[in-house]
């Protein structure tokens, strides 16, 4: 670690988080955080080898706790540039409940964690997912999802008797959306910013395994062939975003979410225009 220097936070490190850290991390201090120890070894030594700066700490996102303990041990490296929070579970990987505590209350305490030393100048992304923009709503269950405290979240999803990972992981994101939208004034008081970014379908392990999968691999590979850019997305495509958000030529974007999703919520919504 140099002293003084910048900090990158990258919180999830599979295929988007890696990215990410690779594009910021040049001439900054990274710090990485997974709940997954032998990943997180691998790649903070790679990471290393190729001459990042780099600490580690092993952690998960559901304990507000370790979240806490992470971002004041940030504070300690340098000022805070960027957070990025990747980490997360798709449908086929999990219950219901378990995408709700991940993918919901994990992505709230992330954002509270944080909230308490970012300074001005730093700029946090939480990345949400295309199916959050295809998830609607009712407005009361929004403000819900967006204002509650965090320890209150899971609660709220037990209410909604949801037992399909499908539908709990389009609640869950949307309600990353969300919580970004409502944090975007408290975040400005200090200088800071924080976005959101809706990945579509990404050629990392977890898309792959969601393509594979017998429920809806199908549609998914249909999709991907449907697809207004004609490709599948790339960990970079969504790190070359993430970059862009946290530099100065995106300075007066907060509080909003961009969908780096090659067209195909689009076309879903409008057709192929013929």
């Amino acid at each position: 670690m140099t002293t003084g220097r910048a900090v990158v936070v990258v919180v999830g490190v599979g295929g988007m988080g890696v990215a990410c850290a690779r594009r910021l991390g040049i001439g900054r201090n990274l710090f990485v955080t997974d709940s997954n120890a032998s990943n997180l070894e691998r790649v903070a030594h790679d990471l290393a080898r190729d001459g990042f700066a780099v600490e580690r700490a092993v952690s998960d996102v559901t304990d507000i706790d370790a979240m806490r303990e992470g971002a004041d041990r940030v504070k300690t490296m340098g000022p805070i540039a960027a957070i990025v929070h990747t980490a997360g579970l798709s449908p086929t990987m999990a219950s219901a409940d378990k995408i709700f505590a991940v993918d919901l209350l994990g992505t709230a305490n992330v954002i509270d964690a944080f909230e308490a030393v970012i300074t001005a100048g730093s700029v946090g992304v939480c990345i949400a997912s295309m199916a959050g923009s295809l998830t609607d709503l009712e407005p009361d269950l929004e403000r819900q999802l967006a204002t509650l405290p965090s320890s209150e979240l899971m609660a709220v999803a037990a209410a909604l008797g949801i037992t399909d990972p499908t539908v709990a992981y389009g609640y869950a994101k949307r309600a990353n959306q969300l919580r970004v939208e409502a944090a975007a004034s408290r975040w400005g008081r200090v200088g800071a910013r924080i976005v959101s970014v809706s990945p579509g379908i990404i050629s990392t392990g977890m898309g792959h395994q969601e393509m594979a999968s017998q429920t809806f691999g199908g549609v998914m590979r249909s999709m991907v062939e449907t697809t207004p850019v004609g490709r599948i997305g790339t960990a970079e495509d969504v790190a070359a975003v993430v970059e862009w958000l946290c530099s100065p030529a995106a300075s007066f974007i907060s509080g909003t979410d961009i969908l780096v999703d090659g067209g195909i919520t689009a076309a879903m919504h409008w057709g192929d225009g013929e």
